[in-house]
């Protein structure tokens, strides 16, 4: 016997006293933005201390895989956790998420050569699976229209504080203990998460037997594990790549086919097809463009802060800040925003604050001044809050409560996959235009990922060409970030349209 949530939303508010409400709530938004803290903090730290890490391993041939298995099983794992936080409840399952998490944190402590840290980074991305899928499908629970907007706006402040704090936290672990313990910091911080949460959330079952869709699970993580493969993996392909990729490509294709099939005759879908309707299909294909453009952003501006205008890396960081601040600002504002004007509005108008971001990045140069940057910066922010919060309200309220897990781990997977196939892409685009200009002067021999090592090959290269070189390539980058901001706004054109917010029914019955 298993138990399954009942239809109606947790109660975390029941208790009389006021204070003692109030005290719950602050312990569930803690938990929370443990969790989050624990998934955005993990992918700046580890960054830094890779080359700690590899000169104590060695392997430097398979540092990419460091990272490439930890958002494969990570985004795998994603639809899994949204529908058994269908049927087991929300707080059980993060919590288990967040055991996985630790558990592959600890045992990446304890790492003695790069093939047991790559094993156990992977069981990392498994247990970082639920934190963004369970945590804003519990927002969308709980909490009222206007709350979310805010709580959201603080959760995804915490990516940017993440990015500020990881390279000073990581750094003081490395120098005054060693790199083991920029896993083992995790520990604590995950308890803490763990106890918090369930303490303030209250969940009602009654006792049913389930059907686990097994066959669903295992053919769409299959599917998952070859598409990503293609992305993740391609760098280290001979001249048969693009044979390889196209029979990979195949693969998929077919694994997803026999998925459908599957889907469509179990009795309770790993992800049922009634959660995406024409609203929930264009939001998760805008939340897949948006969180290209938003990783792309995120990568490649601190390398046009640092290797083009010559900032240090702290300022860089310093430099990404009031991306963050705008974001935060607009995510407090979003409720009055979707109730006032809809979903469809918010996300038209975010969409055009985007492009407008995009093509004013297009015109950073070799000398543009930082505080170009800051302003810069600050507009994508408004875009980027705009956009997410209000997909984010969209898919919450797109479907019942006892679809919610599912329909929120879609789109999640979606954003995930838009980073992940996005970065690949936007890498090779960089690396191909660094050769392409080189080739222009007349100069061969030039390999972009090796590009500052005094080889013999780049020792006649001058820092000026090195650095025309890559504002070269970063301006068709920015040209590549107007062309997916253009899809982005024609899909939002594209949506029905909505009174009040993503799905008025359901913001008042909460």
């Amino acid at each position: 016997m298993a138990f399954v949530m009942l239809g109606q939303k947790p109660e975390i508010f029941k208790e009389r006293t006021p204070t003692y409400m109030d005290i719950r709530r602050t312990y569930l938004i803690t938990a929370l933005m443990l969790a989050m803290f624990l998934a955005a903090v993990e992918g700046t730290i580890v960054t830094l201390a890779t080359p700690t890490i590899v000169k104590d391993l060695q392997g430097f041939e398979l540092i990419s895989l460091v990272f490439s298995v930890y958002l494969l099983t990570s985004a795998i794992s994603t639809p899994i956790y949204g529908k058994l936080a269908d049927l087991y409840g929300r707080k059980n399952i993060l919590s288990i998420g967040i055991f996985i998490f630790l558990a592959g944190s600890f045992l990446c402590g304890l790492a003695q050569s790069m093939v047991m840290l790559i094993a156990f980074r992977a069981i990392q991305g498994l247990g970082a699976g639920s934190v963004l899928a369970v945590s804003f499908t519990i927002i969308g629970d709980v909490f009222s229209l206007e709350e979310r907007t805010k709580i959201q706006g603080a959760l995804s402040m915490v990516w940017g504080v993440a990015a500020l704090i990881g390279p000073f936290l990581g750094g003081f672990l490395i120098d005054i203990l060693s790199w083991h313990w920029i896993f083992f910091i995790n520990i604590p911080f995950g308890l803490l998460a763990v106890i918090l949460l369930q303490r303030s959330l209250k969940e009602t079952f009654e006792k049913k037997k389930h059907h686990i869709d097994y066959a669903g699970a295992v053919t769409l993580s299959l599917a998952m594990v070859v598409f990503l493969s293609i992305f993740l993996f391609n760098q280290n392909l001979d001249s048969n790549r693009y044979l390889f990729v196209v029979g990979l490509f195949l693969i998929s294709i077919l694994l997803l086919l026999v998925f459908f099939r599957i889907e469509r005759k179990a009795k309770e879908p790993m992800m049922p097809f009634s959660i995406f309707t024409k609203t929930s299909i264009i939001v998760n294909l805008i939340s897949f463009l948006v969180y290209a453009v938003l990783m792309g952003v995120n990568v490649y501006l601190p390398i046009y802060l640092q290797n083009i205008l010559g900032y240090r890396p702290t300022v860089a960081g310093l430099a990404m800040l009031p991306m963050s601040l705008s974001w935060l600002i607009v995510s407090f504002l979003m409720g009055k925003f979707l109730i006032k004007h809809g979903g469809k509005a918010v996300t038209l108008v975010s969409n055009a604050v985007l492009l407008i971001s995009a093509l004013l990045l297009s015109t950073l140069g070799i000398d543009s001044p930082i505080l170009l940057v800051l302003i810069y910066g600050f507009i994508i922010g408004i875009a980027f809050g705009g956009v997410v919060t209000a997909s984010t309200i969209i898919i919450q309220d797109s479907v019942g409560y006892n679809k919610r897990g599912a329909a929120v781990a879609a789109n999640t997977l979606l954003r995930t996959l838009g980073q992940t196939i996005g970065i690949s892409i936007f890498g090779n685009i960089f690396n191909l235009y660094i050769t392409k200009y080189f080739i222009q002067q007349g100069i061969e021999g030039i390999n972009p990922s090796n590009l500052y090592q005094s080889s013999a090959a780049h020792a006649a290269l001058t820092t000026e060409q090195l650095r025309l070189s890559l504002n070269s390539s970063m301006h068709v980058l920015f040209v590549v970030f107007i062309v997916i901001s253009c899809l982005s706004l024609v899909l939002s054109l594209a949506m029905p349209k909505m009174k009040g917010q993503g799905n008025t029914e359901a913001v008042k019955n909460k």
